[in-house]
């Protein structure tokens, strides 16, 4: 059954245009960065200084997220904290894709 879907979810990357990455080509990307990797997801942690800080961030991400049609997940915890994940769910890995997101989204917190 795994092969199955992995063949699937291979096929679905493909179709999409997308290329799951090496763990090289995703060390790479990850080197000098503010994201980690886990399991075959992105994640970065962001403090802001206040509640309002850490909305209009994720409404900044929500924007480019839309925009790029490519949605990160989001948790705000904790009153000023923010986590975002990022994979590419269709391919069921780490693509080019989340990591021009990524890009995106660590230009907002400059």
């Amino acid at each position: 059954m795994h092969l199955l879907r992995a063949d699937r979810l291979s096929r679905r990357a493909s179709v999409a245009g997308m290329r799951e990455l090496s763990d090289e080509d995703i060390e790479r990307h990850l080197d000098k960065s503010a994201w980690r990797r886990e399991g075959e997801e992105i994640v970065r942690d962001l403090d802001f200084r206040d509640f309002a800080a850490a909305i209009a961030f994720v409404n900044r991400v929500a924007e480019v997220a839309e925009t790029a049609d490519h949605h990160p997940d989001i948790l705000v915890h904790g009153w000023n904290r923010v986590r975002l994940r990022v994979t590419s769910h269709s391919a069921g890995a780490l693509t080019e894709q989340d990591f021009d997101l990524a890009s995106t989204i660590d230009r907002l917190d400059e």
